[in-house]
């Protein structure tokens, strides 16, 4: 039997020319009606939704927070399918720079270990510079100088990319970053010199004291990286810009030039070592220590790169084959870094540099 109230409706819709779909909601054939002819239409025989019931998603009227994020998503499909772009774009001019006359001067396996080493970097956001050492070194065969000298060269290319992005995002503190600068840069070109003089003069004694150099350097990266991770130390800092006084000054050019020998000798701890110290002496937010030590890396690493290429100490080849690798997996690493478990990869990372630091220093 029809409901009276029903029928009534339903005559009142036929009279007005809707008819008997707008008043039941069903179609004549048995479907559901879609767009205009769902909306509910107001009259006798229907009834206002309650205070409690949730509006219908096909009539609700956009409200500003969907049109953001009808935006936001729009914004992350065109971004994405700009990656995606951009990535094949650069496999295909890699495929055809191996295949032209300038492939016999690149290595392939390089570009293997530059995509490698490049896609834990952009996943971890560090490592880059201490896992590419005692790659060349262990793997590679490469000589201890060569190895340090095109690895800051290669390194200080790509850290070019990530100080824009940061200095554009105002995640630098800009004076702090040239207060280290001020005794890094030196520092970095004094390493730089000091190796160049061990090779030219005690050739006998220079493989021995870089692969100790090294191997100590590698460990106390990792160790420190390890406690970093474990304890999370920079949690609770929030501050965007610390108040620089002369003896602030004045350290910061201390912690710059003893950072900065350290990578010049080995090319290890441009990010980590220096971030660690900045975590414990300067009460900055988490992305301002990671984009005034992205920064700072980008000065020292350009610089001791320079003195290095100037002293031979940098095969421009192979610096070329590293890249050809890495920015691809930058790209793709940096993509998946929010679904990777990046604390536990990095503690990872941290046991690795211990693992090849102890071999740097048994290879003596």
């Amino acid at each position: 039997m029809s409901d009276p109230t029903t029928i009534e409706a339903a005559g009142a819709a036929a009279t007005d020319g809707a008819g008997l779909v707008a008043a039941s909601g069903i179609a004549p054939d048995g479907t559901a009606p879609t767009g205009a002819s769902a909306a509910p239409s107001s009259g006798p025989g229907v009834a206002d939704p309650g205070p409690g019931s949730t509006p219908d998603p096909t009539t609700a009227p956009a409200t500003p927070a969907r049109k953001r994020g009808r935006r936001t998503g729009l914004r992350g499909v065109v971004w994405r399918r700009r990656w995606a772009l951009s990535i094949t774009g650069w496999g295909a001019g890699s495929l055809l720079l191996f295949l032209s006359g300038a492939g016999e001067s690149l290595n392939p396996l390089l570009s293997l270990t530059g995509l490698f080493v490049g896609f834990l970097v952009g996943l971890t956001g560090m490592g880059g510079g201490a896992l590419m050492t005692p790659i060349l070194i262990l793997f590679f065969n490469f000589q201890p100088t060569l190895a340090i000298g095109t690895d800051i060269a290669y390194a200080g290319i790509t850290k070019i990319f990530g100080s824009w992005k940061h200095y554009r995002q105002g995640s630098v503190d800009v004076p702090l970053a040239l207060w280290l600068a001020a005794g890094s840069l030196p520092a970095g070109v004094l390493g730089a010199t000091a190796i160049t003089y061990l090779a030219r003069e005690r050739s006998d004694i220079v493989d021995a004291v870089l692969y100790r150099s090294v191997g100590v350097a590698l460990i106390l990266v990792g160790v420190l990286l390890a406690v970093r991770m474990w304890f999370n130390i920079e949690a609770q800092h929030e501050a965007v810009d610390i108040h620089l006084s002369w003896r602030r000054k004045l350290a910061s050019i201390a912690l710059g030039a003893g950072t900065g020998l350290i990578i010049g000798l080995t090319s290890v701890g441009s990010g980590t070592l220096l971030a660690m110290f900045l975590i414990l002496f300067y009460p900055l937010a988490p992305r301002r220590i990671v984009g005034t030590d992205v920064f700072h890396a980008t000065l020292l690493l350009g610089v001791t790169g320079l003195a290095q290429l100037r002293f031979g100490n940098v095969d421009l080849w192979m610096v070329a084959s590293l890249l050809v690798g890495s920015v691809p997996g930058v790209v793709i690493g940096s993509r998946l870094t929010v679904h990777a478990p990046t604390r536990w990869l990095r503690i990872a990372l941290a046991i690795v540099l211990l693992a090849s630091g102890i071999v740097m220093l048994t290879k003596v």
